[in-house]
C-alpha cells in the first residue's frame, strides 16, 4: 500500500526544470538553424497558406516558388463617384459633408443661392455624430437647380461638396 505523502500529483517544482536532451547550445541541431520565432498570428497565417517556417514541427507541403509565400498588398480603396440625381423636388442630398458642419452652417451657405425652408444633417442613432450627409430642403424647384449648379464641387470646410436633387421613395422603388 502506498502512503500518501509518496503519491505523485503530476506537479513539477519552479524553481528546477528538466534539461531536454539535444536541446543546449552545443547540440548540432541549434547551431546551423536561425532562431526566428513566429507571432501567434504568424503561425495561423503560416498554418493556412501552407508555408514551412522554421517553428513549425509538421511537415507541410510548401508552395511553388513562383508564387509569394503570402499576400503583403493592400487592396486599393475604389473611389466610387456619387449618382448625381436629377432635380425633381425642392428636396436636395448634401454629401461629403464635413462632420463638423452644423444645420445653421448649411443654411448660411444655401441662403446664398436661394431661401432655404428646413436643412437636416443626418446623425447616428446613438452617438450622436454627423453621418457625413445631409438633406436641404428649398422653397422651389428652381432655387434647388440652382443650388447644384452653384453648390456642386465647392470647397465647404475642407471638403468638396456633393449637391443632387434628393431620391424621393418613387425613383427608389423604380432603381
Amino acid at each position: 500500500m502506498k502512503s500518501q505523502s509518496s503519491h505523485y500529483t503530476g506537479r513539477r517544482s519552479r524553481r528546477g526544470r528538466r534539461k531536454r536532451s539535444g536541446r543546449g547550445p552545443s547540440s548540432p541541431q541549434t547551431v546551423n538553424t536561425p532562431k526566428t520565432k513566429l507571432s501567434f498570428w504568424q503561425r495561423i497565417v503560416a498554418f493556412f497558406t501552407g508555408d514551412k517556417s522554421p517553428a513549425s514541427s509538421k511537415s507541410v507541403p510548401s508552395k511553388p516558388a513562383d508564387k509569394p509565400a503570402a499576400v503583403t498588398t493592400q487592396k486599393e480603396k475604389i473611389s466610387r463617384k456619387p449618382e448625381l440625381v436629377e432635380v425633381t423636388s425642392p428636396k436636395l442630398y448634401v454629401g461629403n459633408l464635413s462632420f463638423d458642419a452644423a444645420e445653421s452652417d448649411l443654411v448660411e451657405l444655401f441662403n446664398g443661392v436661394g431661401q432655404v425652408r428646413s436643412a437636416e444633417v443626418v446623425c447616428h442613432k446613438y452617438t450622436q455624430r454627423s453621418k457625413g450627409f445631409a438633406f436641404v430642403q428649398m422653397t422651389s424647384i428652381d432655387e434647388a437647380r440652382r443650388a447644384v449648379q452653384e453648390l456642386h464641387d465647392k470647397e465647404f470646410l475642407g471638403r468638396k461638396l456633393v449637391v443632387s436633387g434628393a431620391k424621393t421613395p418613387d425613383m427608389e422603388r423604380a432603381a
